[in-house]
This record gives C-alpha cells, sequence and structure tokens, in this order.
C-alpha cells in the first residue's frame, strides 16, 4: 500500500507556488524578441497539410466576478462589442491570408464572456471562419458560456454556428460563496441553461467548478459538485481559485482571511473528487473528470491526452492560432501572443499586421522538457531517460532534477527509481504534480521574479 504524503509536508507543499503547465516555457517567460514580423514568417511556413486550431478571445463581461483571473473587463454599451467584432473579423481574414494551412479540426471561444457578442455577432464571425478555413473534418467547437446569458436565441445561433460543446461556469452553488465573488447565479439558472443547450442539439456539457473561494466550506464543495453531476454532464473541471492580487488587482476586494488555508484546500480538493468519483466520473489529470465513454477519458486511457491553454484536451493539432487581444498561438517554432489591450491589438489589425507582441522562439531543449512535463501532468508518471536519450541522445539531460525530484519522493509525492530515471506520482502525490513538473522545468530555476499561484 502507498504511504499518505507526511501531513506536515503536505501542507508546506500546498503552500509552495508553481506554474499551472499549460505551456512550456510558460508565459512569463515570453518576450518581445518575438514579435509581428517573426510570428507572421512563422505563420506562413506552416505546411499547407498542417492541421489547426482556433482559439478566439472576448476580453468583455457585463460585470467582474471578484475571484477571476481572466484577461477581460466590465463593459455595459454594445458599441465595444461591434467594434471587436469587426476587428475579429478583419483578423480572420488576415490570418486566413497568410496562413497555406486550412484545415480547421478543433475551434475554442474563450473570454471573459464570449456570450456577450450575442446570437447576430457570433453567427458573423463563424459564418466567417468557415468561409475563409476548411471544417470539413472538425472535430469541436466550444465555446464558454456565463450561465445567466444563456437563452433560446443565443442557443439556436450557437447551434447554427456549428458549436458542439459548451462549458459552464459555475464555480460554487452556495449562497454565501456566491455573495463573497460577486456572482450571484442560482442552481435553476445552470439547470435552465443545460436544458436549453441540449434543447438545441449542443448535447456536449462541460460545467467548471472551484474549490478554495472565500467563506467556503467541505460541505459547500461536495454539495456543489453532488448538484453539478446530477445535471449529467460530459466533463466537469474542479479549479483551485488562484489568489494573485498582485496580477489580478480586483482580487484585493476578497478578504483573504476568508480564504480556506492549505488543510482545507486539500480536503475541499479531495472531497469534489471522491464526489464526482463515485457519481460514475473518470478523473483526468489533475483537475478535470469525464464519462468513461468521453473522448477525453478515452484519450487518457490511451496515453493521447494533451494539455494547452485551455487546460487538458484531446486537441493534437499541428498548431493553434490565437485570434483577439491577449490571445495566444502555438505555432511549430514557438508560441505568440497578442497585444493584450484591445486598443493597441486593434489598431494592429486595421493596419494590416498580425497583433503579435511577445512570444518565444522553442529550443530543443524546450521541446525535449515541454513534452516531460505534459506528459507528467497528464499521465502522472514519466520515463524521463528514456525520453531525454531518443529527445537529446543522452539519457542524463535532465538530471538536474534529481534533487527536487528526490526531495519529492522523501514526502511520498512520488516514487523516483534514480537508476531507471522514472518517476510516477503515487495516488495521494497526484494533486502535487505541478510540483514534480517544475523539477524539469529549467527556466523557473533561472528566473527569480516570476509568481504564480499556489500549487493545491
Amino acid at each position: 500500500m502507498t504511504e499518505p504524503v507526511r501531513p506536515a509536508a503536505a501542507l508546506a507543499l500546498a503552500e509552495k507556488s508553481a506554474p499551472r503547465y499549460t505551456s512550456y516555457p510558460t508565459a512569463p517567460h515570453f518576450s518581445a524578441a518575438v514579435d509581428a514580423t517573426v510570428a507572421e514568417g512563422w505563420l506562413a511556413a506552416l505546411a499547407p497539410d498542417a492541421t489547426l486550431s482556433l482559439y478566439l478571445h472576448v476580453p468583455y463581461c457585463s460585470s467582474i466576478c471578484t475571484y477571476c483571473g481572466c484577461h477581460t473587463k466590465a463593459i455595459r454599451r454594445q458599441e465595444p462589442l461591434d467594434e471587436y467584432t469587426d476587428a475579429l473579423l478583419a483578423e480572420i481574414d488576415a490570418l486566413s491570408r497568410r496562413s497555406p494551412a486550412r484545415d480547421v479540426r478543433h475551434i475554442h471561444w474563450g473570454g471573459g464572456t464570449p456570450s456577450m457578442l450575442g446570437p447576430t455577432r457570433f453567427l458573423r464571425l463563424a459564418t466567417a471562419i468557415a468561409e475563409r478555413f476548411d471544417l470539413s473534418r472538425i472535430q469541436e467547437h466550444a465555446i464558454e458560456l456565463d450561465p445567466r446569458t444563456v437563452d433560446q436565441p443565443l442557443v439556436e445561433a450557437l447551434a447554427k454556428g456549428g458549436v458542439t460543446r459548451a462549458s459552464l461556469g459555475v464555480q460554487d452553488l452556495s449562497l454565501h460563496v456566491q455573495l463573497a465573488i460577486g456572482r450571484l447565479q442560482p442552481y435553476d439558472i445552470v439547470a435552465r441553461a443545460v436544458e436549453l443547450l441540449r434543447g438545441a442539439g449542443i448535447a456536449a456539457i462541460n460545467l467548471d467548478l472551484m474549490y478554495g473561494l472565500p467563506h467556503q466550506s467541505l460541505a459547500d464543495v461536495k454539495e456543489t459538485a453532488r448538484k453539478a453531476a446530477a445535471l449529467d454532464p460530459s466533463r466537469l473541471a474542479i479549479f483551485g481559485y488562484a489568489h494573485v492580487p498582485w496580477f489580478k488587482t480586483h482580487q484585493r476586494l476578497i478578504d483573504a482571511s476568508a480564504l480556506p488555508g492549505a488543510a482545507e484546500r486539500i480536503a475541499q480538493a479531495k472531497a469534489a473528487l471522491d464526489t464526482l468519483v463515485e457519481a460514475g466520473y473518470v478523473a483526468i489529470g489533475l483537475d478535470h473528470f469525464a464519462k468513461p465513454d468521453d473522448p477525453m477519458a478515452i484519450a487518457q486511457a490511451e496515453g493521447r491526452l494533451r494539455r494547452n491553454f485551455q487546460g487538458y484536451t484531446v486537441d493534437d493539432a499541428d498548431a493553434l492560432l490565437g485570434l483577439g487581444a491577449s490571445s495566444i498561438g502555438r505555432l511549430p517554432q514557438g508560441f505568440v501572443q497578442n497585444a493584450p489591450d484591445v486598443g493597441g491589438w486593434s489598431r494592429a489589425v486595421e493596419a494590416g499586421r498580425m497583433a503579435v507582441v511577445r512570444g518565444i522562439e522553442l529550443t530543443d531543449e524546450d521541446r525535449a522538457r515541454g513534452e516531460l512535463i505534459e506528459r507528467l501532468m497528464c499521465d502522472f508518471r514519466v520515463d524521463y531517460g528514456a525520453r531525454a536519450a531518443d529527445l537529446t541522445g543522452d539519457a542524463a539531460a535532465f538530471d538536474d532534477a534529481l534533487a527536487d525530484l528526490d526531495a519529492l519522493a522523501r514526502d511520498h509525492v512520488l516514487n523516483h527509481d534514480r537508476a531507471a530515471r522514472v518517476v510516477v506520482m503515487t495516488e495521494a502525490g497526484r494533486p502535487f504534480v505541478r510540483l514534480a513538473a517544475a523539477a524539469f522545468d529549467a527556466r523557473l530555476r533561472a528566473s527569480a521574479t516570476a509568481r504564480h499561484s499556489v500549487a493545491v
């Protein structure tokens, strides 16, 4: 039987910070060395038969929830949405002209609240994508939704525009927690949104939950997970609230003394996992859950699970093209990010340029370390010696991780076979997998300034 993580060590480890590893290198290491000119060259170099994913970012909400970590802002008027839609249309056209690749397999709309576009603007954009790219082999078309904005005209437009999956932000269903985070959203609103989506033929439903919120109790987490599972979504995710007030200043409105401590966060994460597994869901990686017959559960069982800026995914496209302010793209040569401010982004698009202002060109070492980190985050194990030999020709290429891995092994977070250079997370140590991944992050060790959320 695997020994549990030592209690004192678990508390100390839970309070350590680590990247979420939705990319490697992570965004804090992007720089202006990769600009629009570089990005245009990378895009033009895509093979005509390369497969694509499109990510469209809509950085607007009707109000800002105090817990939010997204790149968004509150608006009340319609004019900014009209202007943003026009700029997105121009960017869609420009990217399609610059890229020789046309085969789109995945589309994802994020934000903010993409549904703030409304039916007409959404359909204009979806139509433009369909006219400029080849969607004949698309595997998934997903959108993130605020249940409070979901109505019949919207779901009909989403279905007409080809959406096949919708992710609903639920967070927590307890009134006192909702008051503490500035998001009043009764259960009936969520249930009605699910009903409307299914009625329009959008059967793949994701529900996103959170733990670690202010005034949130263990009972709150369990009850929210139970009610969410009862809605029979195909997938769920349970994310730990990331309190980063130095980065998201509106989080200063949250009373830090009301946040659950490390021990409570560990217990909450475990309670959510147990509740969802008992309801018949398969645990996927660090924080996702899926029905056993869902493509994500199948991909995990077959070792094909991937990780990108939306979290765990089955997306294996050759390139990800980001559209909209602050969106991040991935090309074979590296990562690119658009201007974070709407003004800077739209001015670049209107001038006929790509709006990229920062990014990073991947080295061979980056690719190798990124693959190790992704497999560890997805599979909870990695044969880093064999992969090092395959990728670099030297089985000892990543032995700079030995000390950190041994320390985690002493706390029973993972099992580390030094001779074989194999790491396997223990069952109890899985919540700390980001710390194990950080052992392979050479750029993190070299950085004295990057700040990240706590590990659990």
